[in-house]
């Protein structure tokens, strides 16, 4: 936990780096998916993720929130820019929940020649195992590093050991404690409540008949994030003790034959090393930073996300890093998945969180009132600090506070209020005016 007595460290509190991964679909006019080759060339910036037509924006690692959302907006318009000179006009369908799928072959998988062949047979074997219609969601990763400085004014405090020992014990400690506390992210920003029927009906959405812009509503405030969405078929279980071991025990998985590679472990947090992600890079060269996975698309904000949202991780990350470490248990893992998908559910008030190991004491809650408990323990935490942090630092916890004191300001709510009924037409109405805006 950090040493918030120090001076120096309540000075580089907020001190950090931002870096955001953004997925998007490309579609046509009508809603259908597109199948044009991924049009941006090798661009490190701008990717693709499983299919040839879903997109990826990877940022560089920015000192501000404010940088990272700003660069993120810039690469948004660039591709905008490119997709409405094609020849047949496109489009990124700004939701996490695909648009309309005519069935399985609908979704092209990302093509890879050359050197890059593997990766394409990874897809493959992806689409083997998962099917194409779960590859199909798509979402935001906040990456965050805390600054050398302030670390190295932890390790100080401390005392003993190795600095590089050291970055990588706070990194496991931190990713354990967001494993047991994440589900609260998907709580503030899950914005997909609304599904398209051809989601569900595959049957009679096959060949090359017009969308028919039907929607379902599951019952989820983030379907990617629910029991319904893009999870591995069992529950892992991974030893923070140190770097080797907790490589160690991912690695036991691949081996095992239960993951293809340790890029098929679909987990909310992820911890990842500097420069290319593998878990060699991670076993030799430590823990660069955290990598956060459970953000929604947010449809109402142009560059996909609320810069407030981003703020918060940071502050979130903080507030987690200040506190005692309590080790978690195999079930206590398990538990804390269970408690992400539960967090993804519209009515908070019908699933519940097990405080499992959280609180010092078992205790079940309403998702709803957890959240609230929670909260109100990240602004006490704040409350005490708010004269040496930033103005906005307030405002911004305000702003999530009130997605849980009035829950017709969640984003899944608001999204449901303006997109159902017609989910494929006005998602593609909302998307052109994007288009529009940024073209001009």
């Amino acid at each position: 936990m950090l040493h918030l007595e120090s001076t120096d460290i309540r000075r580089c509190l907020l001190c950090g780096k931002f870096g955001l991964e953004k997925e998007g679909l490309r579609v046509l006019a009508d809603g259908t998916m597109s199948h044009t080759p991924h049009p941006f060339g090798t661009s490190s910036h701008i990717t693709r993720d499983f299919s040839e037509n879903q997109t990826e924006i990877n940022t560089s690692a920015e000192p501000s929130a404010e940088g990272a959302v700003l660069a993120l907006a810039a690469y948004s318009r660039q591709m905008q820019r490119a997709l409405r000179e094609f020849p047949q006009r496109e489009y990124i369908w700004p939701f996490s929940n695909p648009p309309f799928l005519r069935g399985e072959d609908d979704i092209p998988i990302a093509q890879f020649t050359g050197d890059l062949r593997s990766k394409t047979d990874y897809r493959e074997y992806l689409s083997g195992r998962y099917g194409r219609y779960k590859m199909t969601f798509s979402g935001i990763h906040v990456n965050y590093s805390f600054s050398d400085e302030l670390l190295k004014h932890e390790f100080c405090q401390r005392g003993s050991g190795r600095s590089r020992s050291f970055r990588d014990s706070f990194y496991l400690e931190l990713a354990e404690k967001a494993a047991a506390y994440g589900w609260l992210l998907v709580i503030l920003t899950a914005a997909s409540p609304v599904l398209d029927a051809s989601y569900f009906e595959r049957d009679r959405t096959g060949g090359s008949g017009a969308p028919e812009g039907r929607d379902v509503f599951s019952g989820m405030a983030s379907v990617r994030c629910s029991e319904l969405g893009y999870w591995n078929a069992f529950t892992p279980v991974f030893d923070y003790t140190n770097v080797q071991r907790y490589v160690d025990g991912i690695q036991r998985y691949v081996d095992d034959g239960i993951l293809y590679s340790a890029s098929e472990l679909y987990y909310p947090v992820r911890l990842k090393p500097k420069g290319e992600n593998s878990l060699e890079a991670l076993r030799d060269g430590g823990i660069d930073h955290i990598e956060l996975r459970m953000f929604d698309l947010n449809p109402l904000e142009e560059a996909g996300l609320d810069i407030r949202d981003v703020r918060f991780a940071q502050l979130f990350l903080v507030w987690l890093a200040s506190m005692p470490r309590r080790v978690m248990t195999p079930l206590d893992q398990i538990t804390a998945v269970q408690n992400f998908k539960n967090a993804a559910h519209y009515d908070l008030d019908t699933v519940r969180i097990e405080m499992r190991g959280l609180s010092g004491k078992e205790s079940s809650l309403p998702a709803a009132e957890a959240a609230l408990h929670v909260m109100r323990q990240i602004m006490d935490f704040y409350r005490p600090l708010a004269e040496e942090l930033p103005g906005d630092v307030w405002s911004v916890l305000e702003f999530e506070n009130r997605k849980l004191t009035c829950p017709e300001t969640r984003y899944a709510h608001r999204v449901r209020d303006r997109f159902s009924g017609t989910f494929l037409q006005k998602g593609m109405e909302h998307a052109c005016r994007i288009q529009d805006k940024i073209c001009g």
